[in-house]
């Protein structure tokens, strides 16, 4: 009689055959979730405010279960620390990349303005409007205010600098920086998507219209 022949050993299975996705992949899908938990979140913050926002109407939102947000933010205050981190990123990364280019100070200033318009009428830089940090723990707040306080300085230098060149009108830096941002953030505030005017046109007018007062007399117009 023949004996049976032995069971041959499975091959082992290849790379591309297993069930879960590479290490780099499966990174990058949960910072795409995380993303999304936080967009999501802006996007209601924005629409009711902080306080009125639950974790279950953001969960509810992304059509996932309340424990499975819990595996992407920890709580309510990290959620909106780094919406506001994320949208003060953004409009650091804007002045910051405009200041390297090449023009006028007056040049770069027009193009830092006009994306901070831009930056402010998305959700995370609308949150950073609406919202800020003000409902966060002390310790948050001057973390993100260091951020905000880095931002008025790189307007200030960039006004200051457009004095000293004659691009710009002498005037108080310091003044000029908060009466420009203070106008340009308001948009954040009243700025409907649904409005007649778009983000883009709204930057042009609101521009034209603050630069035209910082403008010096000799640059052309």
């Amino acid at each position: 009689m023949r004996r049976p022949r032995a069971a041959r050993p499975a091959k082992a299975a290849s790379a591309s055959s297993s069930p879960w996705a590479p290490i780099g992949a499966r990174e990058h899908m949960r910072a795409m979730k995380r993303e999304a938990v936080l967009r999501t979140a802006a996007q209601i913050f924005n629409e009711k405010g902080f306080h009125a926002t639950s974790l279950d109407e953001v969960a509810e939102r992304l059509h996932i279960t309340k424990p499975t947000l819990y595996y992407y933010v920890k709580n309510k205050d990290e959620i909106l620390f780094e919406c506001v981190q994320i949208g003060l990123q953004l409009l650091q990364d804007a002045i910051h990349e405009v200041g390297q280019s090449g023009g006028t100070a007056f040049d770069k200033l027009q193009a830092a303005m006009q994306q901070y318009v831009h930056i402010v009428t998305q959700d995370f830089g609308m949150c950073v409007i609406r919202v800020g940090e003000d409902p966060l723990p002390p310790e948050s707040r001057r973390q993100l205010r260091r951020i905000k306080a880095a931002l008025d300085q790189e307007i200030r230098h960039l006004i200051t600098q457009g004095i000293d060149e004659g691009s710009i009108a002498p005037c108080d830096p310091k003044l000029a920086a908060f009466t420009l941002m203070g106008a340009l953030s308001w948009i954040g505030r009243w700025y409907d998507p649904k409005g007649e005017l778009s983000a883009q046109d709204i930057a042009q007018q609101c521009c034209g219209l603050i630069l035209r007062g910082l403008q010096s007399p000799s640059m052309p117009r």
